[in-house]
């Protein structure tokens, strides 16, 4: 067989690269010895002894660059080891692609024992050339007591060390999670897998285990809340991957939540039975007149035509048909991590089943009431690794409160934004009435420009406010995304200033007795006042300073005293100057605030304690209102290079501030504190401090530049 997959790097092999983003939903690549495996990703399971289709099929036609076999079954064949052992499982399979095998712990489960020993099958899969393998752990049924899936944890991390000993140098292992349908055990599984080691060998991938029969019996909040509290120990630089979940429907969820691959043998096992898989579910033919779904496979026959194919060819058929709709939803979830509408996605699959919906609602009630279990940690984790904001729209629904970037975003709002210390007239103090501006779609500050001049005209002391969808929001961040991108939702509707819903809320703020009045949009076209548009632009500067890279608004009001702002023909801000310095430019497509390098330098200037030399425990990062800026501390090889302007690099970061926002600007410093360049992260604190591949920060400018 040709080699048409080279390896990796040697020094990239086992590496987990995270290339997109969406939340915990990633894009990744694994390197292995027979190429670069991206991800999200399904394994097609391969029967050796039944070939519904040839691996090298799955290969050529359906472009699977990964398959899984079962390497205990290999082991058991007295003619399939043989062969194996002289040619490698890639020969015998004859697919040129990367190569994980299962170890006979599901034949455990079927059968009740196997006779291979825990060392002897990771040998096997180690000499037949496997690129990623699996120890032989013990499978925890959902209908063990608790007392047998405790031991199921226990015996499994006992034999993670001898199997991560005869894995060898170039054999990827996977650590299965068990645990039941106990949260606690989940959680504790997953911390003494992912701490296991051997000789500097630790496992590669986590395959959360045991969540079979969950599948097959639609006990969806069981399987999330598995896959959630195996997660919430889980370190990100390693794949999660999802064992005997192959149906699309359940996809988009398990790929929000963090999960990376897949296998399956369903693709075959529906086609045996007449069955053919969709986005949104499953369909049995027996009876169909038309296809419900299409595919290239089924264009040429009606259902009736499949029907009266002999049991092999309609099974080839319906099998193609399946891996067909399987990658295309992979297609799908991948480009939408990529546009960051992964959890949308999730939400319209939630549909599908009553099941799933009820799962995913659940979830949203974890979310909500900010539980402090494994699922509500992982969920915690999820919400503030996510970009809090985004240029595209934000289609509205039922779900939309409860959208990790809302929250996110939301929280920020909540805990950041503050009352302005000084009035367009130059007076100070509280404001002597509210506003609260309704009635109108975005862009917001076309709509009520002429209402906010004469409202500020007529009381300069005046706080104002927008009526959104998701509550109310400052008049100065009208334009920022997600609130301004809301799309479909009647916003004739008020939003309680003082309800739980609104992020900003009267009461919180010391407004609940300050006169409150409700404005519409003004047919008046006069014009703004020179001071109220630069009052206006400024609190616009520092609001977003505060709000997205946690800057004191006071320090923010003392770096922009002073500045001068270039508009775009539109009148929107596109500059923010302090002289001849550029310091800052608002985002027009999504309201977000980009840095220049003076404006960097001026952030810089603020900080007055030492720079991160490490990585903290905590994540309370949400929790912080205004620590400045974050900071990112490179290592002084890197320091040339990041100071030239190139990405920091994982591996070359030696610590960073906790409270680093995906997305978001952030400073890049040596190990004395100085300044070297400034962009926009890549990663969290957790992920800088465990990866070892992939950017860490996007730059935007280096002071050697």
């Amino acid at each position: 067989m040709t080699r048409e997959s080279p390896p990796c790097r040697p020094q990239d092999l086992g590496k987990f690269e995270i290339v997109n983003r969406d939340g915990a939903a990633r894009i990744g690549k694994i390197h292995t010895n027979h190429g670069i495996l991206t991800t999200p990703a399904l394994l097609p399971v391969v029967n050796p002894n039944i070939l519904t289709i040839e691996p090298r099929e799955m290969w050529d036609n359906f472009a699977f660059k990964a398959l899984i076999t079962n390497s205990y079954v290999i082991w058991k064949h007295e003619k399939l080891r043989k062969q194996a052992l002289e040619q490698g499982v890639h020969e015998l399979l004859n697919f040129p692609g990367v190569i994980m095998t299962d170890s006979g712990t599901f034949q455990s489960y079927v059968y009740g024992d196997v006779e291979v020993g825990i060392e002897e099958i990771v040998e096997f899969q180690r000499d037949i050339g496997v690129d990623i393998g699996t120890m032989l752990d013990v499978f925890g049924r959902p209908d063990m007591t608790r007392e047998e899936i405790e031991d199921a944890v226990d015996i499994t991390a006992v034999r993670a060390i001898a199997s991560l000993r005869a894995a060898g140098e170039k054999l990827l292992l996977n650590g299965p999670i068990q645990g039941g349908i106990h949260q606690d055990l989940r959680a504790e599984s997953a911390s003494r897998m992912a701490a296991s080691e051997a000789g500097g060998k630790r496992f590669s991938v986590h395959p959360i285990g045991g969540i079979v029969p969950l599948m097959e019996t639609q006990r969806y909040s069981d399987l999330f809340s598995a896959v959630l509290s195996s997660m919430s120990m889980l370190p990100p630089d390693r794949p999660v991957h999802i064992f005997g979940c192959g149906h699309p429907m359940l996809f988009p969820l398990c790929i929000a939540l963090g999960a990376d691959l897949f296998d399956s043998a369903a693709y075959a096992l529906f086609a045996k039975d007449g069955r053919i898989l969709s986005e949104e579910g499953t369909h049995r033919i027996e009876s169909a007149v038309e296809w419900p779904v299409s595919s290239r496979y089924l264009e040429d026959y009606t259902p009736m035509e499949v029907r009266q194919m002999d049991k092999k060819t309609r099974t080839a058929v319906l099998a193609r048909h399946n891996l067909e709709v399987t990658q295309r939803e992979l297609s799908r979830c991948r480009e939408a991590i990529r546009n960051g509408s992964i959890w949308n996605l999730a939400e319209r699959r939630s549909h599908a089943s009553p099941y799933l919906r009820k799962a995913f609602k659940e979830i949203m009630a974890i979310i909500k009431e900010d539980s402090k279990s494994p699922p509500g940690l992982r969920l915690s984790s999820i919400i503030f690794s996510t970009d809090p904001v985004r240029p595209s729209s934000e289609p509205f629904g039922e779900d939309i409160s409860e959208r990790p970037h809302i929250i996110h975003a939301g929280t920020l709002l909540e805990k950041r934004w503050r009352l302005p210390g000084s009035w367009w007239d130059g007076s100070t103090g509280p404001p002597s009435n509210v506003v609260i501006l309704h009635g109108s779609q975005p862009p917001w500050r076309t709509a009520y420009g002429s209402t906010v001049s004469e409202i500020l005209q007529h009381e300069p002391k005046t706080a104002l406010f927008v009526n959104t969808p998701l509550g109310i929001i400052p008049y100065s961040l009208e334009d920022l995304s997600p609130w301004c991108r809301v799309e479909g939702s009647d916003d004739s509707v008020l939003v309680d200033p003082n309800s739980a819903e609104s992020y900003i809320r009267l009461d919180r703020i010391g407004l609940q007795d300050t006169p409150l009045e409700y404005r519409t949009a003004s047919d008046n076209e006069g014009m703004m006042k020179s001071e109220i548009k630069t009052w206006l632009d400024r609190c616009s500067t520092v609001d977003r300073l505060a709000v997205l890279c946690g800057v004191k608004p006071s320090d923010g009001c003392r770096i922009t005293d002073g500045m001068n702002v270039r508009h775009s023909k539109t009148g929107r801000p596109v500059n923010i100057l302090l002289g001849e310095r550029h310091l800052f430019s608002p985002r027009l497509n999504d309201g977000g605030l980009s840095l220049a390098l003076e404006g960097a330098k001026a952030l810089h200037s603020l900080v007055n304690v030492q720079p991160p030399l490490g990585f903290s425990s905590g994540n309370e990062s949400h929790l912080r209102t205004h620590p400045g800026i974050a900071r990112v501390t490179i290592h002084s090889d890197a320091v040339p290079f990041v100071g030239a302007g190139r990405n920091v690099m994982h591996g070359f970061v030696i610590g960073a501030d906790e409270w680093v926002t995906v997305g978001q600007p952030c400073l890049i410093v040596d190990e004395n504190g100085s300044l070297v360049a400034h962009g926009n992260s890549n990663s969290t604190m957790l992920e800088m401090s465990v990866q070892r591949k992939g950017v860490a920060v996007r730059v935007r400018d280096g002071v050697l530049t």
